[in-house]
């Protein structure tokens, strides 16, 4: 099984294709399986590496528990592409893996030719911020009293996964099937020190603002948790652009497989042709009516 080493910590990954790279950081009810339908797309022209976080399926699961901070899953990044040789990439992550790709393009621009961040940052709101700490807790809790079963009902039932059951239910299925396979040691772990202790990315605002990485934000309008944020981080980010996928939820790269995967690719193309620049200052402003050369 091929395998990059974080600090001793072994890390699952395969990887599909040659030409640029593109590193797929996966989201907690996920794994290195959960980017499929981007790798087969995208390994056509780029060369694609999808992994599995430390406690997931196929990498190894510590059971220290200060082994899980949101800072371990940035770093683990980079521990892949060192293992593989690789100096800059693209990174796409959902959601928990959104959140480890920003803090990994912070912490490391120069590795980063473009970021996509989809589903990204719940519980950064200040009026979001202990109802999500607290649920964070109490998941933690009950997938280390009943193990994956309590993880998969607790999750794949949620308000955020249900359309990707009536869009897709052979999807929807295989996302309950993996989830179900997911060591109940590593999520409880994740939940309780990753997820529940993380900082809002409202605390990074003055990094965001100086940020120069190309970013494309991508949400989908059922995602109620991450459509805040995602506002937030395109008003903050100078080069960064908004995509919000309609009647899709949090999983939106397998809800809308496509449309994610068209998105994507356009915002390669347009970094690639150096076409994805800052913000015109010319367009912000919030006037109700603006016109040019009008208060």
């Amino acid at each position: 099984m091929p395998c990059a080493s974080s600090d001793g910590v072994k890390l699952y990954f395969e990887e599909t294709g040659t030409g640029t790279p593109i590193i797929f950081v996966h989201e907690f009810a996920a794994d290195w399986r959960s980017w499929e339908a981007q790798v087969r797309h995208f390994g056509r022209h780029y060369r694609c590496i999808a992994y599995s976080a430390r406690g997931y399926t196929g990498s190894d699961v510590p059971d220290d528990q200060s082994l899980y901070s949101y800072e371990h899953f940035a770093d683990d990044i980079g521990a892949v592409l060192d293992h593989l040789g690789i100096d800059r990439a693209y990174v796409v992550g959902l959601s928990m893996g959104a959140y480890a790709a920003l803090q990994f393009g912070l912490r490391a621009p120069d590795r980063v030719l473009g970021l996509v961040l989809a589903g990204v940052g719940s519980g950064s709101p200040p009026d979001q911020r202990a109802a999500f700490m607290e649920q964070t807790a109490k998941l933690a809790d009950l997938i280390e009293a009943k193990g994956a079963k309590g993880l998969v009902d607790a999750v794949a039932e949620g308000p955020t996964r249900i359309h990707l059951q009536n869009k897709d239910p052979r999807g929807f299925e295989e996302f309950r099937r993996n989830l179900g396979e997911h060591p109940a040691l590593g999520s409880a772990y994740t939940m309780r020190n990753y997820q529940g202790q993380r900082p809002s990315l409202t605390d990074f605002t003055a990094e965001l603002a100086a940020m120069t990485l190309p970013v494309l934000i991508a949400v989908g309008d059922e995602d109620e948790p991450c459509i805040e944020t995602s506002l937030f981080l395109k008003r903050t980010i100078p080069a960064s652009g908004l995509w919000m996928a309609p009647k899709t939820a949090h999983g939106m790269n397998l809800e809308e497989p496509a449309a994610f995967n068209d998105q994507v690719e356009r915002f390669l193309h347009a970094v690639e042709l150096g076409k994805w620049g800052s913000r015109d200052p010319r367009a912000q402003g919030n006037a109700p009516m603006p016109t040019k050369g009008h208060d």
